[in-house]
């Protein structure tokens, strides 16, 4: 890298290296010039769709076009028959209404989802401090320039990417960057290649922890590190939703069945039915074309399907849930692979005192019985010595001490944070201790000596001052000639050498951070009470210091996460740890929240005691990879990580966890990403659900991912997943139900084509059925329960990821439309949709096609071959039925009409307007019927839907209050249209039906159920039992516990 001196003449900025604070510094004027040419230091928002083109993407999705086709339809209808066809004029405008408010009620969700999200964006400008013409002055982040001078110490965000050139002590947190947890040490000597390793570097967001330091700004805005992981994330696209597309499936299957139904019967029409009309046959058979078409389409459907997600999402926003897009609701439930960050996702990003070893006694600061050692007690021997270090040997302090400490924020380095809480929740006087026993020297912890020290004064038995010290157990072991056993300084053996090696390795092997404490008694014949320490004098002790003990800190797991993991794994969903930390510290967290329980290949190995080549790929289920191997790694080499249930990427950077999200998409996976950083953002926007942290989380991660965790609570993940599944599963029952009555409106109107029976009911009717009672009815299933307690988190994943799977999706991608690879820049640009349309277009005729359309699979989609069988041939062709015979038992016993005599009438024109108002009665009569006992038989169909993996009996069946509040309003409605005085001109009903006829529906409807019963039941698959899963509950944090006892320290006499 260049030299500090050639980049402060190329910026044309005067600095002064030795002394810093002389610096001079860019001149306003130049500065000024500067913001006008490069734009302000800030990152270029994201693209915003505008509110019109986002409320017109809502209306052009398939199913509201489809409704919108329909619509239009009915109106060509009205153009060729006004006379005939005049109740179009309503039924066109209702079904291209009904398009236009389903379209709103997604737009309302997706608009008030933004506008939360928006407040929990950092909207405070941030702010920072730079050298100009000589001065030190605050100014607007936004406003730094290249070549700025900017002066930062410990709490504050580096505002650009700078070059350091003078610091004292200086760390920095780069966990948003990279996932690193440990704080990096910045130094204006640089021994590292790699500018993300360069120690003389400080990039935009990151955290000054320690120290302070001046930097030259050589990237500001979009040009930062900061910026270009932005930038990747904004040229990442997830596509469609499993949801969308099925639902986009669905619809192509509705309007293939409708128009096929619709060219076969219009063929029918034209050359046997209406072959004697001459002129006229064209418009009639268009007519009837165009009304069967109609009939086909379900007009209640999508916005029974929108409210069921809508309501799902706002059940999980009181779960801290936000859900940006309404189809991300299913979506968490259909995923097979969950690659979740670590830092401040699995982890608090907060150190955190487990283990104190001190006296050759083991103290465990948290209860439980995954720590070893004894509780804590304050008042135990060495623990009051090694509080005082925590407390006193830091550069660690809280932001203010007006509030309770667990209100408090701390400013500091991680490893000395956590100290500084450990210590101030047992130490009843902290916050006087500074003043009790105040600091009169100190060296700062370095790289070189690897340990930190300071001298009080506290005053003991032989003198007035304290020499504390804390830092690498290795080098305080050395410095040391005695220990402190029982509060007494003996001399160190090799018997507590041996005791100190022990307890090293065993805090090491958990993935702990160590460090020693030690301390020493300066007596007062060698350090009298006036003497003052120097660091060029050295007249401090670094030898024969009294060793105190060990401690131990991690970066504890979140509450909940160990069994959130747990239930994932048994839900059948992989879950992999794509973090930036060191793989073991990686491994070792994984293995206390259920992530890894097998052993790696390394572990076989030493097991067996040979060499890892000698270990087969079988015999091991878990991998660790160093994120240095990925870009090496060959197809064969991810084939075989993705077939190991327990996976860890380490040391990863944001490209990194780019392509291991897109390899595990080509793989077939449904890809959930969790994450809070910046170095997330790329993989949270590609991924099919990313899952952002809504405190914890950076803007970027936040503006990238579909669904946010109001609460960072990990488990809120499992929570959505079984809410994720359960919507599918309601969903799938609620169009099962809906669909079914299609068959009952669809089969009369061809049978009053062809065969000329009356018509048994009208397009109003129709158009009631489905925005009516069915309506009501279907949106209760939004509020089913489960139908087991525990049945959703144990079935597999509605579209499992096997070997056969994995084939399958590689055959049908080596077909897929290439993306076209721009010559200069290398990028690949996705084939326009007309291209995508042409190439789908042509493999409709290849018999490739066909075979894996009706391929075996272990999917479960939306709509299935035996949902489709029971709406359109089983339960749909029983409803048709039974309304048919109570449509002519009722013309015969009210009109004494056989079926051959009512199609003769009707080929005679006797139904139609200018007949004789008995027969209109009569017809009216019928047709009332007819409406109502799809109504009732619907009702039994309803229940016969509601189970899937049990039969249709017992409490569950009434578990669902709202079922029974919508079928009261229902039945009221379909009661209302038939009897309401005033409503049979419009819907062409009579308030003269007879109850007595509804019982051949509701007989009907028991043989419905009685069908449910005996049909086989389809055995769901469920998981096997994953052996060695830990389900004990993580603690909330230590910092909640009450310790057995809290001892405050005052000074001796």
């Amino acid at each position: 890298m260049f030299p500090i001196e050639e980049i402060a003449a190329r910026h044309g900025v005067s600095i002064d290296a030795h002394k810093a604070a002389n610096s001079k510094g860019l001149d306003p004027s130049v500065a000024a010039q500067r913001l006008i040419e490069n734009g302000p230091n800030i990152l270029s928002p994201p693209k915003q769709m505008s509110p019109f083109m986002k409320f017109f993407h809502c209306l052009t999705s398939l199913f509201n076009l489809l409704l919108i086709l329909s619509g239009v339809l009915n109106y060509i209808l009205l153009a060729i028959d006004p006379t005939g066809n005049k109740v179009n004029t309503y039924l066109g405008a209702i079904l291209i209404a009904v398009a236009f408010i389903n379209a709103a009620i997604e737009f309302y969700q997706a608009q008030k989802s933004a506008a939360v999200l928006q407040s929990f964006l950092n909207l405070m400008p941030q702010k920072c401090y730079v050298v100009r013409d000589g001065k030190s002055i605050q100014i607007t982040a936004a406003d730094l320039v290249l070549g700025d001078v900017v002066f930062a110490r410990m709490g504050d965000k580096i505002p650009a990417d700078i070059m350091i050139y003078a610091c004292t002590d200086m760390k920095v947190d780069n966990s948003s960057l990279t996932g690193e947890t440990d704080p990096q040490d910045r130094n204006p000597i640089n021994d590292h290649k790699n500018p993300l390793e360069a120690r003389n570097l400080a990039f935009n967001g990151s955290l000054v922890v320690n120290g302070e330091g001046y930097g030259l700004v050589i990237r500001t805005g979009d040009n930062t590190v900061l910026g270009q992981i932005a930038g990747l994330t904004a040229g990442e696209d997830s596509g469609k939703s499993p949801l969308t597309r099925e639902i986009d499936d669905f619809v192509k299957i509705i309007a293939s069945i409708a128009i096929s139904t619709a060219i076969v019967f219009f063929l029918i029409g034209y050359f046997a039915v209406h072959s004697d009309q001459g002129g006229s046959r064209i418009s009639s058979t268009l007519n009837f074309a165009i009304g069967v078409f109609v009939a086909w389409v379900p007009e209640g459907l999508p916005a029974t399907v929108t409210m069921l997600l809508t309501i799902a999402a706002k059940r999980m926003a009181t779960q801290n849930v936000l859900v940006k897009d309404l189809t991300g609701v299913e979506t968490l439930g259909a995923i097979t692979l969950l690659a979740t960050d670590k830092t401040g996702t699995l982890t608090r990003n907060q150190m955190t005192v487990t283990n104190i070893w001190s006296s050759n006694n083991m103290y465990s600061a948290f209860r439980s019985a995954a720590n070893a050692g004894s509780p804590f007690d304050a008042s135990s021997p060495g623990i009051p010595e090694v509080l005082s270090i925590a407390s006193l040997c830091s550069r660690a302090k809280f932001d203010r001490t007006d509030v309770p400490i667990a209100e408090r924020q701390v400013l500091g380095d991680a490893t000395e944070s956590g100290l500084t809480r450990f210590a101030a929740a047992n130490i009843g006087n902290f916050d006087q201790l500074t003043d009790l026993y105040p600091k009169v020297f100190e060296v700062p912890f370095n790289s070189e000596n690897k340990w930190a020290m300071t001298i009080h004064r506290k005053e003991h038995a032989n003198g007035t001052f304290t020499l504390l010290m804390k830092g690498a157990p290795e080098r305080i072991l050395r410095l040391c000639s005695t220990i402190l056993i029982d509060n007494k300084a003996v001399p160190l053996t090799a018997e507590h050498s041996k005791a100190y090696d022990n307890m090293y390795a065993l805090m090491a092997s958990k993935g702990h951070r160590v460090l020693a404490f030690a301390q020493l008694l300066l007596p007062s014949s060698q350090y009298a009470d006036d003497i003052v320490f120097d660091k060029e004098k050295k007249n401090y002790p670094t030898t024969d210091l009294c060793f105190v003990g060990l401690v131990s800190l991690e970066d504890p797991p979140k509450h909940g996460v160990r069994e959130a993991i747990g239930r994932c794994r048994s839900a059948g969903i992989r879950v992999m740890m794509v973090t930036g930390d060191h793989p073991l510290t990686a491994e070792a967290i994984g293995r206390k929240i259920n992530l890894v329980l097998s052993d790696t290949k390394e572990m076989v190995a030493k097991h067996r005691g040979c060499s890892i080549d000698e270990v087969g790929d079988d015999e091991y289920n878990a991998v660790v990879i160093h994120g240095e191997q990925i870009d090496s790694m060959t197809d064969r080499d991810w084939d075989l990580i993705f077939s190991k249930p327990e996976i860890i990427f380490a040391r990863t950077s944001p490209k990194h966890k780019l392509q291991i999200v897109k390899r595990a998409q080509a793989m077939g996976h449904i890809v959930g990403v969790t994450g809070d950083g910046v170095n997330d953002s790329p993989a949270l926007k590609k991924a099919d659900l990313g899952i952002a942290m809504n405190i914890s989380g950076s803007d970027v991660s936040k503006e990238a991912a579909a669904m946010i965790l109001l609460d960072d609570n990990f488990a809120s993940t499992v929570r959505g997943i079984e809410e994720g599944r359960l919507i599918f599963t309601n969903l799938k029952k609620s169009i099962q139900y809906t669909i079914t009555h299609s068959m009952p409106e669809v089969i009369p109107n061809l049978l009053y084509v062809i065969a000329s029976i009356p018509l048994p009911i009208n397009a109003m009717l129709i158009l009631v059925i489905d925005l009516g009672f069915e309506l009501l009815i279907s949106l209760t299933f939004a509020w089913d329960q489960p139908e087991t307690s525990t049945g959703l988190m144990k079935l597999t994943p509605r579209k499992p990821v096997t070997p056969a799977s994995i084939e399958r999706k590689r055959r049908m991608d080596s077909r897929a439309l290439s993306p076209i690879v721009d010559p200069e820049s290398g990028e690949e640009i996705a084939p326009s949709g007309w291209s995508r349309f042409q190439h789908e277009f042509k493999s409709m005729f290849t018999g490739v096609y066909w075979r894996e359309k009706f391929e075996h699979t272990d999917e479960e989609v939306l709509v299935d071959g035996g949902l489709l069988s029971w709406a359109y041939l089983e339960v749909g062709m029983i409803e048709t039925v039974g309304a048919l015979v109570t449509f002519f038992v009722v013309l015969y016993k009210e009109g004494g009409l056989t079926p051959a005599m009512a199609v003769q009438m009707q080929k005679d024109n006797a139904f139609s307007s200018t007949s004789p108002q008995e027969n209109l009665d009569l017809l009216a009569k019928a047709q009332s019927s007819f409406y109502l006992s799809i109504m009732i038989m619907q009702l039994f169909n309803l229940f016969a839907c509601k189970c899937r993996y049990r039969l249709p009996f017992g409490l569950y069946m009434f578990q669902n209050v709202r079922t029974f509040v919508g079928i009261f309003f229902g039945v009221g409605l379909a009661f209302f249209i038939v009897y309401c005085p005033g409503l049979d001109v419009v819907f062409g009903t009579s308030r003269d039906t007879a109850f007595v006829y509804l019982l051949i529906p509701f007989a009907f409807g028991v043989f419905i159920i009685f069908y449910a019963t005996m049909r086989t039941l389809r055995p769901a698959a469920m998981n096997d039992e994953i052996i060695g899963l830990n389900m004990v509950p993580t603690m909330k944090t230590m910092f909640s516990r009450t310790f057995s006892r809290t001892k405050s320290m005052q000074p001796t006499n």
